[in-house]
């Protein structure tokens, strides 16, 4: 018998205002951390100290290149698009292909 476990993701302490007011609904990852599928429950905690918050469900996982960033991931992400590229940059420097992982806040 295979236990269903729920998943996991952290989210660096700045992003968790709009991840919680529903301003925030997508993430961009690299592959190593994009292992999640539509449907998923996937508790949310904080980068910095891994104190929970929140759970989301994922609607979609979808391929993305750096250079096909646009403004509407921008507006997903609850930033203009240049801030968008600049964090991406700094997370994952040098970067091409990406995974967006779109979610929905977990209401309680």
């Amino acid at each position: 018998m295979t236990e269903n476990l729920m998943k996991n993701i952290t989210f660096y302490r700045r992003f968790e205002s709009d991840i919680v007011a529903g301003r925030k609904t997508i993430t961009l990852r690299d592959k190593s951390d994009a292992d999640y599928t539509t449907g998923d429950i996937v508790s949310v905690a904080r980068y910095e100290d891994n104190q929970f918050f929140c759970h989301i469900k994922v609607n979609a996982v979808t391929p993305v290149s750096f250079h096909q960033l646009n403004q509407d991931h921008a507006r997903q992400e609850n930033m203009t698009l240049e801030q968008l590229k600049s964090t991406i940059a700094e997370i994952y420097p040098g970067i091409v292909e990406l995974y967006m992982i779109e979610f929905m806040l977990c209401k309680a």
